[in-house]
Parts: structure tokens; sequence; C-alpha cells
């Protein structure tokens, strides 16, 4: 039974994989749209808003695939190819170390979506993903201009350490995958044990919400134990707020696409000094400069 887990997986088949597994994915993705829209619809949910933010999601998508297709994917897989030539091992490419691999690149993905949060210019691009208002499969495929760039940053490590670029590949394809089932309302809350490890829906629900205690909170992709570790976990407990605490209020996707370099070219551009300016490119959202104390008038003695 070990001879399985230590077999070797030749590089066609992780190719294959690759390519079958996204776009079968997708195809049930669209298929499960369908069912929440129609759940949404008996339920007396589904407006014009909800409908043409759907399809703006997938617009954004469109314009995502055109971005990184232009200038990132031959790029992004290039480095990763002579990036091998430096690895430290060679590691074979079988189940056991195609399991390894995975678990590093979601240990890999937590710390990338939590640092596409915590600092500016990088929310500028992943805030897409965050300002509908609505919650369902579709919204999976929001993203922002630059979303398919910084992966490479976090992923490239197992590349060096010696992993098949191509399995490495294969692992972040799993991670984005397994998140996309994620983004629904129609699951509740799973059995406890599910819960206790794995990323949910219930648990992603808080991640999308606007809601001050779910801030910043649940930045797991397959596995919710890392957030739990890293002291960034919150339960669904009361009802989601989804989008963004400032909401861009608008169903065109082109808004919906640049709105996060709008708003951080705004603030950079009316930030007084250097300093200031790159307070807002580099620090949290919603950094703000200190204000200075105003110095208090002198009082007559006698009072």
């Amino acid at each position: 039974m070990a001879d399985i887990f230590l077999r070797p997986i030749p590089g066609f088949a992780l190719e294959t994989w690759e390519r079958l597994i996204g776009d079968w994915f997708f195809v049930f993705a669209l298929g499960f749209l369908a069912f929440e829209l129609i759940r949404y619809a008996l339920r007396g949910k589904l407006s014009k808003t909800m409908a043409g933010d759907t399809v703006t999601n997938y617009i954004t998508l469109a314009l995502f695939i055109g971005v990184n297709t232009l200038l990132f994917a031959t790029f992004y897989v290039g480095v990763y190819f002579y990036a091998a030539e430096f690895a430290l091992f060679n590691i074979q490419t079988n189940i056991a170390t195609l399991l390894i691999c995975l678990m590093l690149a979601d240990l890999a993905y937590y710390w990338e979506h939590r640092i596409l949060h915590r600092i500016n210019f990088l929310w500028a691009t992943h805030s897409v993903h965050h300002s509908s208002p609505f919650f369902n499969i579709s919204v999976a495929y929001r993203h922002g201009p630059l979303d398919g760039f910084w992966p490479l940053f976090f992923h490239l490590p197992l590349v060096l350490l010696g992993f098949d670029p191509l399995l490495v590949l294969v692992v972040e394809l799993l991670v984005q995958l397994f998140q996309t089932i994620l983004h629904t309302e129609t699951i509740g809350k799973l059995w406890k044990p599910i819960e206790l490890i794995f990323n949910t829906p219930s648990h992603h629900r808080v991640h999308h919400g606007s809601n001050r205690k779910y801030l910043d909170k649940n930045y797991a992709g397959i596995f919710i134990i890392w957030d739990r570790m890293f002291g960034t976990f919150a339960e669904e407990i009361e009802e989601v707020k989804y989008g963004l605490t400032r909401p861009i209020d608008s169903v065109n996707p082109f808004v919906a696409f640049f709105h996060g370099f709008q708003r951080l070219g705004k603030e950079v551009a009316q930030a007084d000094g250097l300093y200031n300016k790159m307070g807002h490119l580099f620090g949290p959202p919603g950094w703000r400069p200190k204000k200075k104390p105003t110095a208090t008038p002198p009082t007559d003695a006698g009072e």
C-alpha cells in the first residue's frame, strides 16, 4: 500500500491533471452557480443588482486573464523552471510528496493572503475580490489586475527547495479550487471536526465580512489550522455583512476592477510629503498620517 504513495508521477500526468481539473471544475462551478441563483430566486432574494454583480464577477475574471496572459503567464512559469536549476534538493514527485507540497503551499498561501490584506498597494488589487456585497460561487472568480502576480513570490521557495515546478503549479491550483467552493451561503456549518481542521464556507463567509469583528480574519486556503495557530481565526456568529467597509456601490466591471488603484492613487496624490505618501502605499488599509497635537493656548495667571 505504501508503494502507491511513493510511485513516481510523470510530468505529463501533472500537466494533464492541471488542465483537466481546472477546466472541469469551472464547468462544475457554473452549474453550482445556476443552483445558487435558482435558490435565491425561490427565496425572493434574487435582484437585478445581484444579477449584475454576478456578470461583473466574470467580466473581472476575463480582464484578469487578459492582464495575466499578456504580462505574467510566461514569466511566472519561466521563473519556476529557471529557479529549479538552483534547487537545494531533487525531490521525486509522488503522492506522498504531492501531499507534503500541498500542505506547504497552503501555508504559503496563508501568509500571501494575510500580507495582501495588510499592505495597501497589495490590498488595492485584492480588494476587488472583496468588493462584492453578495456571496456566491461567482465571487470566487472576481479578481483584481495583479492578483495573479503575487503568488509567485510565496510559492517560489517550494521550487527552490526541490519540488517539481509542475507539481507546485498543480498544488497552487488545488488550493485555489478548494477555496472556490467555499464561496457560498448554501452550505451551513459542517461537522465540528471538519470545522476545526479545514476551511469551510462558514469560515470563509467570515473572511468576506465587513463586520468589525470579522475584519482581517480567516485567511486560510484549505486548512483553517493556520488561522488558529497564528491568532487570526474568528467563528461565524453574527450575520455577515459582505463587501468593503467603504462600498464601491457599483456593478460596473471597470469600476470594480480598478477601484482599488483609483482609491490608492488619490490617497497618495493628496498626501503631503514623501513619508505620508509612502505610508499610504506600504501601510495597512485605512492608514492615516498621525495628527499633530494642537498647542493649548496660554491662560491668564489669575484664571
